[in-house]
């Protein structure tokens, strides 16, 4: 997992992220802070890896972000403060805010390793994978 699209309204975190995963070596394809930038990106194409959705944007749901990259094909880790149970079925897993940076690359790497139909061996603080159908 290496192109990833931050999805976050407060602009404090999303610029961290942002700053962060890029200096870590991730290649951020878009930062925004709504549904409908999130999905037109999405909808035009563009090589992501992982989508890193918030739940509560500035003009909707990060759920409607999900179900875009669910019907594109993409993976979906939300980073949020509360996941709704109607998250469960959208994406691999929640990142629970407030989370050290360190947590987020490794809450990366162990998606990474899921999709790769490896089983993590631990997970960071503040992070639940949703069960996966068999």
């Amino acid at each position: 997992m290496e192109r990833l699209l931050i999805v976050e309204d407060e602009p404090l975190i999303a610029f961290d992220n942002e700053r962060f995963l890029g200096d870590e070596g991730y290649v951020v394809v878009g930062t925004f802070d709504c549904v409908a930038d999130a999905v037109a990106l999405i909808a035009s194409g563009a090589s992501i890896d992982l989508v890193l959705s918030d739940i509560s944007l500035a003009d909707g749901s990060g759920l409607d972000v999900a179900r875009a990259a669910s019907a594109a094909g993409l993976h979906v880790l939300f980073v949020t403060g509360d996941c709704p149970a109607a998250a469960h079925g959208l994406g691999l897993g929640w990142l629970a805010k407030p989370y050290a940076l360190r947590n987020l690359t490794q809450a990366i790497t162990i998606i990474d390793q899921l999709v790769q139909g490896e089983t993590p061996k631990r997970l960071p603080e503040g992070l639940t994978l949703f069960k996966r159908e068999a």
